[in-house]
């Protein structure tokens, strides 16, 4: 049998809470990779402290809309993650989960306009029939192309929840990449260089080598989203 809850101790270094005081928290529900991602119980009590206990998050839950990438959420286990928009209608707040150099998940507010799109990044590709195409994303979501015009570690703008594809940025020179993992995670900056398997980027504060792992395009000449400075 599956646990309720997780100890403190052992949750993702990424997650933004007190280790100390607690010690346990509530399990996430088998979605998404842990370390990119909070489930909607922290959000409510950690980071918004809208909420003290987990029965106050459940109410809200239960009784007032709170949407995920467009779609509404009702298990408080639910993670919201890496680049997912998360709205709440009641308070016309939205916000994007994003990482910071500190390797820390934050919720960057964004403007309404902006919660209508949202960047995934192109893990794979599966060959379908009829010579149509379907992109494997980071996010777990699959989206069926006409044309095999997408490469793998690119990047589409799609639009949520219909993921509709607005817009897509290659892994290429020029391009402005945020660093997702490594020493570098949370800087962002254009890539200057890529080889078969390293990728330079020209940052703020420095120049430096990575992965392509760790590299999530975010736009052409400058970051399509608001980001964390």
């Amino acid at each position: 049998m599956v646990k309720k809850h997780l100890k403190t101790l052992t949750v993702p270094v990424s997650w933004p809470i007190k280790r100390k005081g607690q010690t346990f928290v509530t399990r996430p529900l088998p979605s998404k990779a842990y370390s990119l991602s909070l489930p909607i119980s922290i959000i409510f009590k950690d980071i918004l402290k809208y909420c003290k206990t987990s029965n106050e998050v459940k109410t809200i839950l239960r009784d007032k809309e709170v949407l995920v990438d467009g779609k509404r959420k009702k298990d408080m286990r639910s993670l919201v993650g890496f680049m997912d928009v998360l709205t709440i209608p009641l308070s016309g707040e939205e916000y994007r989960v994003l990482i910071s150099k500190t390797k820390k998940l934050e919720l960057v507010p964004i403007t309404k306009e902006e919660a209508d799109v949202k960047v995934c990044k192109i893990i794979s590709k599966t060959k379908l029939k009829k010579g149509k195409m379907q992109l494997n994303l980071f996010d777990s979501r699959n989206i069926i192309v006409k044309e095999d015009k997408y490469a793998v570690d690119d990047s589409v703008l799609i639009k949520i929840p219909s993921q509709e594809i607005k817009d897509s940025f290659k892994m290429e020179k020029g391009s402005h990449a945020l660093l997702i993992s490594g020493t570098h995670t949370g800087e962002h900056g254009v890539i200057e260089n890529i080889t078969k398997d390293a990728v330079t980027i020209k940052a703020k504060e420095s120049t430096f080598e990575t992965t392509k792992k760790a590299v999530f395009v975010v736009g052409k000449e400058k970051p399509s989203i608001k980001m964390i400075d």
